[in-house]
């Protein structure tokens, strides 16, 4: 089978669907990828002999660039004679619908890594992109979803087949990088990146903005370090908030307390040193900073958004806090460093709850929503047919 897999930019092809792409190749299956490369090119892609084009989509809805996409990735469909299209995220998952809603033969998979709205969200998202899912519904075959709200959401939309509705359980975390480690390995790691034995290392890695809210988790660092000397924050991502957060920490004088690490690519050591993971996010749709965490055997304390309380149930693998609570966030914080039993209870909980999240899982879930796809007895509705153009494309095919 032709599969084409769409992206609004690279970026979300190379972090999370690398996995899938590989086991859709094993499978027997030509892959092909489309997003706007505005980075690199994975070399992974370029060794599978994936078809690479780039697309230039952008993520905001109302930028004239999105027409060009739209043009672009029309014509490369009806070039490449794909059988099913995957789109994720939001922007190219509804251009690439609207291109293909006449074009017959087409599967149209859509996998929802959290819409962009949800309980709390400004008015704004619901009337843009509430507005885009609607419409791009019925141009859809099977739409999968990551979380509670989402799904329960999901089933109010009307798409082209009936009852093609899934929650599948993230995009999967790779277990045999995020583990725990001794106590032993654990002191040796904090000896080569430069800390104390006896500090207490709280992580949150995450880009620096607005939804993911880091400025709750400073304040809350700074009610706690007359009581927890040893205290030290590290903050791991890049963002446009970075200089607002930088003065927020001057302000509280947290500079000998909290590191900004930037972008890192060995974010299973900095998890694996430390003893606490934080997600103060304001939404997420399911949190791979989160499911490595929980991998790892770290306690964990998340705000009460979605996405973080699909994965963390309070008091169980972790301490559940309200969204803009900063004094509670400060309490659970406390309460873990307090309490070894809790800290080992919470570990524990999260190796047992992570396996279901595992790639190997996901994969099954996929292979089993494929299975159904296809299966004899279900039937796919299209739409009249379009005879193939010449393609206008940018694009690439690595040997």
């Amino acid at each position: 089978m032709k599969i084409l897999i769409v992206s609004t930019v690279s970026g979300t092809i190379n972090a999370f669907l690398i996995p899938h792409i590989k086991w859709l190749i094993k499978q027997g299956n030509e892959v092909s990828v489309a997003a706007n490369y505005a980075e690199d090119i994975n070399d992974e892609i370029v060794e599978l002999g994936c078809t690479i084009y780039s697309v230039p989509f952008q993520r905001n809805p109302l930028k004239i660039e999105n027409l060009t996409a739209l043009k672009i990735i029309k014509q490369i469909v009806m070039n490449g004679a794909y059988e099913m299209v995957h789109v994720h995220t939001p922007i190219a998952s509804f251009l690439t619908r609207m291109a293909c809603r006449n074009i017959r033969g087409i599967t149209m998979v859509y996998t929802s890594h959290g819409f962009h709205f949800f309980k709390g969200a400004p008015k704004k998202n619901w009337l843009i992109y509430n507005t885009l899912e609607k419409i791009a519904a019925r141009w859809t075959d099977v739409l999968i979803t990551m979380n509670d709200e989402d799904y329960e959401y999901s089933k109010k939309l009307t798409l082209r087949s009936k009852s093609s509705y899934h929650k599948v359980h993230g995009v999967g975390i790779d277990l045999d990088k995020y583990f725990p480690i001794t106590l032993e390995e654990k002191l040796a790691l904090r000896s080569e990146y430069q800390y104390h034995s006896d500090d207490f290392i709280v992580i949150y890695v995450a880009e620096l903005s607005h939804r993911k809210h880091q400025d709750l988790l400073i304040k809350a660092i700074s009610r706690l370090t007359e009581r927890i000397h040893s205290i030290k924050l590290l903050l791991v991502g890049d963002g446009e908030m970075f200089k607002d957060y930088k003065e927020l920490v001057s302000y509280y004088q947290l500079e000998k307390k909290v590191e900004f690490l930037g972008y890192r690519k060995d974010i299973d050591k900095l998890l694996a040193l430390s003893d606490l993971a934080v997600s103060t996010s304001r939404q997420e749709g399911l949190p791979v900073n989160i499911m490595e965490a929980m991998a790892t055997g770290l306690p964990i304390v998340v705000t009460n958004s979605r996405g973080n309380r699909d994965l963390i149930t309070d008091h169980y693998n972790g301490i559940v806090v309200g969204i803009d609570d900063d004094v509670a966030c400060a309490s659970a914080i406390e309460k873990i460093y307090m309490s070894n039993n809790m800290k080992t209870y919470f570990s524990k909980n999260n190796l047992d709850r992570i396996q279901a999240y595992s790639i190997e899982s996901i994969l099954l879930e996929m292979e089993e929503i494929y299975d159904d796809l296809f299966s004899p007895h279900n039937k796919v509705i299209t739409n009249k047919y379009i005879s193939p153009q010449k393609a206008w494309i940018t694009g690439r095919s690595r040997e």
